[in-house]
């Protein structure tokens, strides 16, 4: 199988876009499913297929519970941050979801059973900054974070909540963005 790093394409079913969306959009509506995380931002994993070149989303699987303030994962972050994030609106202490490891092998145990691959993770951006209004591209932060993760990042841009933006960069890297074909059913 060639390396996620040989991508060239990824086609996103819109039903599978949608999905996304809704999840940011409950999020920042404050709509918390029970057990899960408070907090303004959706953050995922995003699972499929590859064929050559090509990836083919085939599921979502939503983070709930972030454990960026709990150990050993609070100390790690805050100094990942202290390092490497810009200062933005939202405290530091805020910044830098943690999924909780029990989730990830949920969804790993869930990818086995239906044969799938975990492609990436999926965060959102909501708070425009100076020079970076849109906020549709990784940051050095996210670069850092997803470094030789061997997976894609997708940044969810919700700074506009009615023209939302996804991209899609291997290992958080700017200059390794693969478009993003969403695709409807019907077609």
């Amino acid at each position: 199988m060639t390396s996620l790093a040989q991508i060239n394409r990824i086609i996103l079913p819109d039903s599978n876009w949608q999905e996304i969306l809704a999840h940011g959009k409950r999020k920042l509506a404050g709509d918390y499913l029970p057990g899960e995380s408070k907090g303004k931002r959706a953050y995922g994993i995003i699972a499929g297929s590859q064929n050559e070149n090509l990836l083919e989303v085939a599921r979502i699987l939503p983070g709930k519970k972030n454990v960026r303030s709990e150990e050993p994962y609070k100390t790690y972050m805050d100094r990942t941050m202290a390092q490497h994030a810009v200062p933005s609106k939202t405290p530091l202490s805020d910044r830098g979801w943690v999924i909780d490891p029990l989730e990830v092998k949920e969804c790993y145990d869930i990818c086995d059973r239906e044969n799938l691959i975990i492609l990436g993770t999926y965060h959102m951006h909501i708070v425009p900054w100076e020079g970076d209004p849109i906020r549709d591209t990784p940051t050095h932060l996210d670069t850092v974070l997803a470094r030789n993760s061997g997976l894609f990042q997708f940044v969810i841009s919700m700074v506009d909540i009615t023209n939302p933006i996804i991209r899609a960069f291997y290992e958080g890297q700017s200059e390794k963005e693969v478009p993003i074909f969403i695709q409807s059913e019907n077609t």
